[in-house]
């Protein structure tokens, strides 16, 4: 997989956007002001990541997806430690990034990852999704933090 950032003149890739974040209102704002970062194999779009700064010394992984025919192959760790190079190279320090109390492969792929707990938003998908969200027959409520310290 190489990466590259996705130019402004290039649509985004909703659909695999769409795939870790349901709302495309949300989507779209966040990725008008943030970096949206591709992973691509023989020229297709395979793996996305959208980063955006949250203050001088912490970057949040906003969007991080990777085609469904493609899972499970390392791909999102790839993109993942992309990520977490390019927000060294940018002099972060810390990388945060937040998924859903429901999401529990996610919760464990972080953690797999170096990221460790830090905040919860409680009834973050409660307010800012018109719809439930049901994962592994639990319903989305929370915002899991989670954040990794970048050694310099």
């Amino acid at each position: 997989m190489e990466f590259r950032l996705l130019q402004a003149y290039e649509p985004l890739p909703m659909e695999l956007l769409l795939e870790a974040d349901p709302s495309e209102r949300l989507v779209r704002a966040y990725c008008a002001v943030g970096w949206c970062m591709i992973g691509e194999q023989e020229g297709s779009v395979i793996g996305v990541c959208v980063l955006l700064v949250l203050s001088d010394s912490t970057i949040e992984i906003k969007n991080l997806a990777v085609a469904e025919s493609f899972r499970g192959q390392g791909y999102g760790r790839r993109l993942l430690q992309h990520a977490l190079a390019e927000a060294l190279h940018r002099n972060f320090q810390f990388v945060e990034i937040g998924t859903g109390n429901s999401s529990m492969d996610q919760l464990a792929f972080y953690q797999k990852c170096g990221f460790r707990f830090h905040a919860i938003d409680s009834d973050f998908f409660i307010r800012n999704y018109p719809e439930p969200i049901f994962e592994n027959g639990i319903e989305c409520r929370d915002m899991i933090r989670l954040r990794y310290t970048i050694n310099n």
